[in-house]
């Protein structure tokens, strides 16, 4: 009896060094910031591409990615990003009556994560 006790705690063992070793789809960035610095009102938009990353082990599926408000609009692909692949996500601010310094946080949810990713974008608007 005992020793079929040995043998299910051994089984329970590799089992839950298997389980931990599958990750599932893990959101990453190796920028998660961008400084437009000072850019002109009169010239208009300016935009950024972010580079989303796929670190784990399953496809990554972006579901949905919130901006502050109309003045930033994100644009990406809406096919999974398989694991160790890339993805963009391009962010558009239109700089059109708010002179000043801006600062963005652009929230990307997804599989990949519990709540929120956060990228961001600064700069002033002269």
């Amino acid at each position: 009896m005992k020793k079929i006790g040995y043998i299910l705690s051994a089984v329970l063992l590799f089992v839950g060094v298997l389980m931990a070793q599958t990750k599932g789809a893990v959101i990453s960035s190796p920028a998660t910031e961008f400084d437009f610095g000072t850019i002109k009102e009169a010239n208009g938009k300016v935009s950024h591409t972010f580079i989303i990353r796929n670190a784990g082990d399953a496809p990554l599926v972006i579901t949905r990615v919130a901006t502050p408000c109309a003045c930033t609009t994100p644009e990406y692909s809406r096919e999974p990003i398989a694991p160790g692949k890339e993805g963009k996500i391009t962010v558009t601010y239109n700089p059109a009556g708010r002179p000043g310094p801006f600062y963005k946080n652009i929230a990307i949810y997804s599989n990949g994560r519990d709540g929120a990713f956060t990228i961001r974008i600064k700069g002033t608007v002269e």
